[in-house]
């Protein structure tokens, strides 16, 4: 089945691809979630419009991610948290808390969505986590989880 993406789908593709996938998985997820759309001759026409737009804006978004990349490299991103015995997070850090905490040590603006963990962060430390910004461009920075003062009893 040939479908066009309408959003950045992992380990598929970028908006305005047109790729071909499984009938099950396109029409039972990608379609309804839209994520993207089934692939006509119309629809090709825009694609390759779109594509054209996309490259003239690459250069442009490469220099942009990459300047980015060097103020995120500067963040020290931090996050308090709730923890029990032996520093164990309860729950753990979601993306959206990074995204929060860098926005809070005064980073830059990123997209929840771009955030890659290596693992789920459950305990106190300091952890490496990378953002792709752009698919030639993915920034590291450090972020430090430290533990919320507990209350006496």
């Amino acid at each position: 089945m040939k479908i066009i993406l309408t959003h950045e789908v992992p380990n598929l593709g970028s908006a305005g691809d047109v790729v071909e996938v499984k009938p099950g998985y396109g029409r039972n997820y990608l379609l309804p979630q839209g994520l993207a759309i089934a692939w006509t001759k119309g629809g090709q026409k825009e694609v390759d419009a779109i594509q054209r737009a996309r490259a003239s804006r690459q250069i442009h978004d490469l220099d942009k991610a990459r300047s980015v990349a060097d103020k995120l490299k500067q963040t020290d991103a931090h996050i308090v948290a709730r923890t029990g015995d032996g520093d164990r997070l309860f729950g753990s850090i979601t993306a959206a808390d990074i995204v929060k905490a860098v926005d809070e040590a005064g980073g830059p603006k990123i997209d929840r969505r771009r955030v890659e963990l290596a693992s789920t962060i459950k305990s106190v430390g300091t952890y490496d986590v990378s953002v792709k910004l752009h698919p030639e461009v993915t920034a590291k920075f450090k972020l430090q989880v430290t533990p919320a003062k507990r209350r006496k009893k």
